[in-house]
């Protein structure tokens, strides 16, 4: 099923499920909880992203081909950064390069997102997958001086601006996707394919990862996992490619559609 959140002509929240005709039912209840999809249409009238995370745990250097283009070590547990709540963005909504950037500086990286759906502590890898709710899409929108000069050693600060967690457009609930570590993945800048992937190349996989965090760790539902970008970043490109105002991103996951957010200045 694809779960959509969206507002309505009343300035309401709820959430609903797509349907293939492209009406969207009301979805009764929480979703991280009991729930129905009933027969009302949906007035939807702003396309949110499908969540609002209890938090956001990103993951580092996860796939083979990004720590290569960027000369990096591949790291024998997963690299693990916080983004602040202030990054959740809608679909279609702008991406803001902050003033403190420079003009040469702000990167798009496409990545499956794993939702965990209850609550969860201890999780063995046999175990871990029955803890999901389902995938969306984000894109993990990086400050590289920041991140890698400014940040005190750390990625949150350069991760962690407003509007740098786009996320969306809906989240496809684990029914539908059939495994999570074989899933095409790609962006687009105004048109041109920067990056064009597949989970498979991650070095550790959805599974790996939720064993590994849940380690003496609740992961409380809600949670949103960012799994890790392919190659082909702005950065590691040559010469680089940065964002900039006027840019349109558009990532895409296999199974779970499209998020299109447009760039704008300060």
């Amino acid at each position: 099923m694809k779960i959509i959140r969206y507002q309505d002509s009343a300035g309401r929240v709820g959430h609903a499920s797509q349907q293939n005709d492209e009406a969207a039912r009301v979805i009764e209840g929480d979703i991280f909880g009991d729930w129905t999809v009933t027969d009302a249409k949906a007035d939807v009238q702003k396309l949110l992203a499908p969540v609002e995370p209890t938090v956001v745990i990103g993951i580092g250097l996860n796939y083979r081909g990004h720590a290569a283009e960027t000369g990096a070590v591949i790291p024998e547990d997963p690299v693990m950064f916080i983004k602040m709540p202030g990054t959740l963005q809608h679909p279609g909504d702008p991406i803001v390069i902050p003033n403190v950037c420079d003009r040469e500086e702000v990167d798009y990286e496409c990545e499956l997102a794993v939702v965990i759906g209850r609550a969860c502590t201890n999780v063995g890898r046999d175990d871990a997958l029955s803890c999901v709710l389902g995938y969306t899409w984000a894109n993990d929108v990086s400050a590289r001086n920041w991140q890698k000069k400014r940040g005190g050693g750390q990625f949150c600060r350069g991760k962690g601006f407003d509007t740098f967690l786009p996320l969306g457009p809906c989240l496809v609930t684990t029914d539908e996707i059939e495994d999570p570590d074989n899933l095409a993945i790609k962006t687009t800048v105004n048109g041109d394919v920067r990056q064009d992937g597949n989970t498979n190349d991650m070095i550790h996989d959805v599974a790996a990862l939720i064993e590994f965090l849940s380690q003496d760790t609740t992961l409380a539902a809600g949670t949103v996992i960012l799994t890790g970008t392919p190659q082909g970043v702005g950065a590691a490109r040559k010469p680089p490619v940065w964002l900039c105002a006027g840019d349109t991103v558009v990532v895409e996951v296999e199974g779970i559609g499209v998020l299109s957010n447009p760039v704008v200045g300060p």
